[in-house]
């Protein structure tokens, strides 16, 4: 094993106190024939945070390298974030896992290391990851878009959203990061840099099960942005302006697919606004019809008994 760092993995934290022992004995426990670095990053943690990372840094002192901000970098909006952990990368390639997520596969970096390096004509990684509620670890689905080892057009990455692939499974060219399109300098969502890096020839995609996913965890962008409407729709705003700008950056070519996404995202955030006649109107209505028969359901419920969603919201909120 020569001394050349071939992977540099890429962890935020915030607050992620009752979670982050598991992203960091995913990085240490990881078999490889190359040497890998856990650039690991706490953002003002208000808990123990930062503390159990430096349990891991003192044990693990060739492989663990924190920053323990002061000043939390995300709520900047600046991109800050960004620069501080990406900036200081060393490797060929980068890997994903915030805080809050795991890898449960010793062999995790070393496979995706072993398939970029035979596909040369691609750029991105991805797996299949289990969805998981956060302090339970109980599986409700797995996030895998395939069956089988393939590699993903560009079109199926755009249209299938910031869900269609997991950040925890993300794996790729470190060089991506040095020219990057308009697109992926307006926005940093691991979105558009699965959109990015599937554009020069695709995603692989591997179908091992290897990570997992989150959901409902404490500190987490979900949670924080759940009671914020008006934030959330800024953010809605915000991603129709960067997929704009990336069917400029790509010469519309993928036009279809970018206004579909546009559309569909606006459709999610009627939902969230609890508006759902409009899901039944135009433009929305062809998403509506496409809808599965138990969210149809659903929404029809929430139109014409809205009365029952109230009773069963008190008989939630009274648990």
């Amino acid at each position: 094993m020569d001394n050349e760092i071939k992977v540099s993995i890429i962890c935020n934290a915030y607050n992620h106190e009752k979670y982050i022992r598991d992203a960091l004995d995913g990085f240490v426990m990881q078999k490889t024939n190359f040497k890998f670095e856990v650039l690991i990053h706490d953002d003002a943690s208000t808990d123990h945070t930062a503390d159990i990372i430096r349990e891991y840094e003192n044990e693990y002192p060739d492989i663990i390298k924190p920053i323990y901000s002061k000043e939390n970098q995300y709520s900047k909006k600046d991109g800050s974030l960004s620069r501080i952990q990406y900036g200081r990368a060393k490797g060929r390639y980068i890997a994903i896992c915030e805080g809050d997520d795991y890898w449960t596969d010793p062999l995790k970096l070393q496979k995706q290391y072993d398939a970029m390096e035979k596909h040369p004509e691609v750029d991105i990684c991805a797996h299949a990851v289990n969805t998981v509620i956060a302090n339970t670890k109980k599986i409700i689905e797995e996030v895998a878009p395939k069956r089988k080892d393939t590699i993903i057009p560009v079109e199926e990455v755009i249209l299938g959203g910031g869900g269609y692939v997991c950040t925890a499974s993300l794996f790729y060219r470190a060089d991506i990061n040095k020219n990057q399109p308009q697109f992926r300098k307006l926005m940093g969502l691991d979105y558009f840099l699965q959109i990015h890096g599937a554009l020069r020839g695709g995603m692989l995609y591997l179908s091992d099960n290897m990570a997992c996913y989150r959901i409902a965890s404490d500190g987490s962008w979900t949670s924080r942005m759940s009671d914020k409407p008006d934030q959330m729709n800024q953010h809605v705003d915000k991603m129709n302006r960067v997929l704009k700008q990336l069917d400029q950056d790509t010469e519309y070519k993928y036009t279809h697919a970018i206004q579909h996404i546009i559309l569909r995202g606006k459709y999610k955030n009627l939902m969230r606004l609890d508006q759902y006649r409009q899901l039944k109107q135009l433009p929305y209505l062809e998403i509506y019809r496409q809808e599965p028969i138990i969210e149809k359901l659903k929404i029809n419920l929430k139109i014409y008994f809205p009365f029952l969603m109230e009773i069963k919201k008190k008989i939630r909120n009274r648990k």
